[in-house]
């Protein structure tokens, strides 16, 4: 158990000129931080701290980690406890022990100030105090405690309602973004998609048995908030199927306070598609034919342009950051998937279990789904999840005189016949 809070640790501060310099310049340093728990004499972690920084102290004067992994868990989980063992115990003998617990944060962040004291007070009472709002997978990291305290910090945390999250070769913990809660671009409910996606696949997340980790991301439009496209296996983004709403009167509002030059260099000349029109009379066209739903016009001028009123998400799949084949941004899988019953969530849900199973059935091992999609083929990872190639994926056919034409007759024979195969399945169901 924790030591007695109001023990005092003797331990002076460790000299730190090379960490010093990382509070010289103009930005907030987290070796501020570090010191202020460290000079926290009436704390039991106080001492941790300050052999935390004499041991940062010389991995930068030796420039290297003296970090190492171990076993270190919870009764009946697999993950969600980072071990870290110090390989400079003797000169650092209280840092020896500084393990990372990964907690699971509600749906959208969503945060009242008692829950944040309990989670604090939890923490000061077993760890170090040390505590990240969030990281890259969205988890809360509360860094730094001994072996001891694991299992009373994370009986502790479940009581007040809070779970570990994912580690290791198993689903992580997912994001989505603050939503409708705050933002009126929202066009699904984010924080409902994360929650029944998650609570389908917590034995993937708590046991990880999978060949790699897999990320589940959810953004309410494509502002993207949580980095969905681009750092999840598996990304929903909001989007709209009709026009785009737009109020003339506010629009000539905006032109009238900022200027047409304004509203030209800003807003017409920066759509991608140019898919926007400055009328004579102040208002706006739009081509929503061209309109690739970038938000940029919405974000200048929320008042006057909004997304459409058919909303619902694009679900990509394969974005993450380098590993064998460098960054990749997710494919699309389905253009747009209407959000508004249980049912349709429900479909969302079987969706990502589909892709999930299917990546672990036939990835190699440390293989992302996107280097999977790579090297198998999007026709083949297409048809192991049982989705149709949508024409909706693509702007237009290549254009390329050194695109092969030959047997494409075939390829649509072989299409039709899948369709007329499903059409009495379809009459049946009806």
């Amino acid at each position: 158990m924790a030591q007695d809070t109001t023990a005092k640790s003797g331990k002076a501060m460790p000299a730190t000129p090379l960490l010093d310099q990382l509070e010289s310049g103009p930005w907030p340093s987290f070796v501020t931080g570090l010191k202020r728990l460290a000079e926290s004499e009436d704390k039991q972690y106080a001492p941790m701290m300050k052999d935390l920084l004499g041991q940062l102290e010389h991995s930068y004067e030796t420039r290297k980690g003296y970090w190492k992994g171990g076993t270190v868990g919870v009764r009946g989980y697999g993950a969600g406890i980072i071990p870290r063992f110090s390989e400079v115990r003797e000169k650092f003998p209280e840092s020896s022990e500084f393990h990372t617990f990964r907690v699971q944060p509600p749906a959208g962040m969503h945060y009242d100030t008692a829950t944040m004291r309990k989670l604090c007070d939890i923490w000061e009472k077993y760890g170090s105090g040390l505590i990240a709002f969030h990281g890259q997978s969205g988890d809360i990291m509360f860094q730094g405690i001994k072996t001891e305290n694991v299992q009373p910090a994370f009986d502790a945390f479940n009581e007040i309602g809070f779970d570990l999250g994912g580690a290791g070769a198993g689903v992580r913990t997912s994001m989505s973004c603050v939503g409708a809660a705050r933002c009126e671009q929202s066009c699904y409910n984010e924080q409902k998609a994360h929650r029944m996606m998650i609570n389908s696949l917590l034995e993937e997340m708590h046991r990880p048995a999978l060949p790699y980790k897999f990320k589940f991301k959810f953004s309410g439009c494509a502002n993207d908030c949580v980095n969905a496209s681009h750092r999840s296996d598996f990304a929903v983004l909001g989007t709209w199927a009709d026009d785009m709403q737009v109020d003339q009167d506010e629009f000539k509002k905006a032109v009238k306070q900022r200027g047409r030059k304004e509203i030209i260099d800003q807003v017409i000349n920066m759509c991608p598609t140019r898919a926007l029109s400055l009328n004579d009379d102040d208002t706006i066209d739009v081509d929503n034919k061209s309109c690739v739903r970038c938000m940029h016009c919405i974000n200048v001028l929320t008042k006057a342009l909004k997304p459409g009123k058919v909303r619902g998400a694009t679900v990509l799949a394969g974005g993450k950051r380098s590993l064998k084949i460098g960054d990749l941004m997710g494919t699309v899988l389905v253009p747009f998937m209407r959000l508004e019953t249980d049912e349709d969530y429900e479909k969302l849900v079987d969706l990502g279990r589909k892709v999930l199973e299917f990546w672990a059935e036939n990835a190699l091992d440390h293989e992302r789904l996107g280097e999977m999609i790579e090297r198998i083929g999007l026709v083949n990872f297409l048809d192991g999840i049982g989705l149709e190639p949508d024409a909706n994926m693509v702007i237009h056919p290549r254009t390329s005189s050194y695109v092969r034409l030959d047997g494409w007759d075939e390829e649509v024979e072989k299409w039709k016949a899948r369709q007329a195969a499903k059409a009495p399945k379809a009459v049946a169901a009806e």
